[in-house]
């Protein structure tokens, strides 16, 4: 008697064309339902198995942590070409997963708030995933994306973040204005990320980062307009020493929420 394969499904050509509309944000927001793309993200994904429709591997065996974890009903095997169509990577790992879109209000964020990030019309996937990612690393309690940012389940956002999207609430759609009058109302100080105004060693200095925090990082083309500034309780600068122009804004991110989190584990906050 042989050995039953497996994965004993085949992606259909009606699934694979489903699943390659949602690389467009249209067919996302028709749907409701976002694709998931690499290892650990569908690791994270499967977490919560009712959020997952269905996981999709190219090759069972090298993925067998992946297999173990999906009921076999949702469960099915991928041609090289498959992955090819759904993946824009180089080198894709061969592990997709097809999930229903997360949905984060006010009401979802932890009663106490301790560290929080804003993007304010951050557009750059790559950057917004990269911030989400850091924001869980250092503990923060939320993700703020304000209206005019990229879309929460953008491919390559959702691949950057690589899963750190199902760890913590990300509220997205709402004005800057909005996200600081309501995080200001919970108690957290604002401050943003921008050029000039306070160093943020002279706030580590005076303690002022043991505070609940919340941070706003600005567009990367354009920063953080006048008006937007002005919502700030103070503008912080990341002190550089070397010869480099600037910062990119996922890498300030990690800068200003890690020395955050780390004057707040300090101070027992």
């Amino acid at each position: 008697m042989t050995d039953e394969p497996i994965v004993s499904r085949t992606l259909s050509r009606a699934q694979l064309r489903s699943a390659r509309q949602l690389l467009t944000k249209k067919f996302r927001d028709q749907s409701g339902q976002f694709l998931v793309e690499g290892t650990q993200a569908v690791r994270e994904a499967l977490a919560d198995p009712d959020r997952v429709d269905w996981v999709l591997v190219d090759d069972p065996e090298a993925h067998a942590e992946i297999v173990a974890l999906t009921p076999p009903d949702r469960l099915l095997l991928a041609t090289t070409d498959d992955v090819r169509q759904l993946s824009d990577t180089v080198a894709s790992q061969g592990v997709f997963a097809l999930c229903r879109q997360l949905r984060s209000g006010w009401d979802d964020l932890p009663a106490t708030l301790r560290l929080v990030v804003v993007c304010a019309q951050v557009r750059d996937p790559g950057n917004a995933g990269t911030v989400i990612r850091c924001a869980d690393a250092f503990g923060a309690d939320a993700v703020v994306l304000t209206a005019g940012s990229v879309d929460l389940h953008n491919p390559k956002l959702v691949r950057a973040s690589v899963g750190s999207v199902f760890h913590l609430p990300v509220v997205t759609g709402v004005s800057l204005d909005e996200a600081v009058a309501h995080l200001r109302g919970h108690g957290l100080q604002v401050l943003a990320a921008d050029g000039g105004g306070s160093s943020l060693d002279d706030l580590a200095a005076e303690g002022a980062l043991a505070r609940p925090t919340a941070w706003v990082m600005g567009n990367e083309a354009w920063g953080l307009p006048e008006h937007e500034r002005s919502l700030a309780d103070r503008v912080v600068g990341v002190p550089m020493w070397g010869r480099a122009e600037s910062l990119n804004l996922s890498t300030a991110a990690a800068v200003c929420l890690y020395a955050t989190a780390s004057a707040q584990r300090v101070s027992g906050l």
